[in-house]
C-alpha cells in the first residue's frame, strides 16, 4: 500500500502542465497532421523527420534557426526540405493553436 502511494506521489512530480484551450486544439492538430511523420515516421523517410519536442524550451528549430512564430509558420505553410507546405490546410486560428502547442512542454513519445 505504501509503495502504491509513493508511486502516485512520484508520478505527480512529472505531470505535464495543463493546456489552455488553444494549446489543446494545437495538440489535436499536431496529433492528426504532424505526428504521423514527426513521431511515427510512417512514410519511412530517411533521414526521419526531426522531433519537434523542446522547440519552445530551446527556442530553436531542428535546423538551428530561431523558433520565432513567423519561422514556425513559414516552415509549416511553405515546407522545407522533404516537408511539404500546408498552405490552405490551416486557418489562422489553427496556425496560432499549433504554434501555441509547439511552445509548450510537449510530452516525449
Amino acid at each position: 500500500m505504501l509503495g502504491a502511494a509513493f508511486a502516485v506521489i512520484l508520478s505527480g512530480c512529472h505531470s505535464q502542465p495543463e493546456l489552455t484551450p488553444e494549446q489543446a486544439e494545437g495538440q489535436h492538430l499536431y496529433a492528426v497532421r504532424c505526428a504521423h511523420c514527426h513521431e511515427e515516421n510512417d512514410l519511412a523517410l530517411k533521414p526521419a523527420p526531426p522531433s519537434l519536442h523542446h522547440i519552445g524550451e530551446q527556442g530553436m528549430l531542428p535546423n538551428g534557426g530561431a523558433a520565432t512564430d513567423l519561422a514556425i509558420r513559414n516552415v509549416v505553410l511553405l515546407g522545407k526540405n522533404k516537408m511539404p507546405g500546408f498552405v490552405g490546410r490551416f486557418n489562422e486560428e489553427q496556425m496560432a493553436a499549433l504554434i501555441a502547442y509547439l511552445r509548450t512542454e510537449m510530452p516525449s513519445q
